[in-house]
């Protein structure tokens, strides 16, 4: 099994175990960000993997996806009870990870997936999932427990996918700026630069001295917009927190 697959895995077993037990008024408590409930954020995880399976199964088909069957699934699911989102979305989360394992090896290197600008193999399909999976159970998990971080494993596989990730997260702020950010568990080095219309993350020079050190789990949450000042370690060159939090407001 991949690093990423088994860390999806991971992933999937610990939303798991956080949701299954939640009584409905804990389902409806706010999660991360606050607008969203924990439900809400379930039905997004649960929609999201019934969306993945069926495009999943149609490549693997030589099958043309039904170009309405998104919104039939998102219409569904906001009609949905906060119980039957969560109960729901396990179950949908577990089947699609049960697809994913079940790939023989052969179909896996013939496995093509295209959405917008980027075209997937079988592993990038895997970290596009994990990539949102293990934020989201984040999202749930730290409206239970403030000091929730993401597990090592989800950390060490997403901080090696954050080049993508910032293409469509990073926002220009105005300021011109090359920050060097040098990540533990693991460790990992890169360049943030920032022009007036652009952000770029790039493989860093471990023998520059870092403006930022931080844990490569906070690293993710700081690209993905879930490093505010109240879910913040305590790390040495906090202050370029401060230019790179604007940066990265989050999706």
């Amino acid at each position: 099994m991949s690093d990423r697959l088994a860390a999806l895995h991971s992933s999937v077993e610990r939303l798991r175990d956080i949701v299954e037990d939640l009584d409905p008024q804990q389902l409806e408590l706010p999660a991360y960000p606050v607008e969203w409930s924990i439900a809400d954020v379930l039905s997004h995880i649960g929609s999201g993997a019934i969306i993945l399976r069926r495009r999943f199964d149609d490549i693997n088909n030589g099958r043309e996806t039904d170009p309405d069957f998104n919104q039939s699934v998102w219409d569904e699911w906001s009609a949905k009870s906060p119980a039957a989102l969560a109960a729901d979305a396990l179950v949908a989360d577990a089947e699609l990870l049960h697809g994913l394992e079940a790939l023989d090896d052969s179909s896996r290197r013939q496995f093509r997936f295209s959405i917008g600008p980027m075209n997937l193999d079988f592993t990038g399909f895997v970290g596009l999932r994990l990539n949102e999976h293990a934020l989201h159970t984040w999202d749930v998990e730290v409206a239970l427990d403030p000091t929730a971080i993401l597990p090592a494993d989800a950390a060490g596989a997403v901080v090696d996918n954050l080049e993508m990730i910032t293409r469509f997260a990073g926002k220009p702020s105005g300021e011109v700026r090359t920050v060097s950010v040098h990540t533990v568990d693991p460790e990992r080095d890169f360049t943030v630069s920032l022009t007036s219309d652009a952000v770029a993350l790039a493989p860093g020079d471990p023998t520059d001295s870092p403006d930022l050190e931080i844990p490569a789990e906070a690293f993710v949450r700081l690209v993905c917009g879930r490093l505010d000042p109240a879910h913040t370690p305590l790390i040495p060159g906090a202050g370029a927190l401060d230019e790179l939090r604007p940066v990265f407001p989050g999706f």
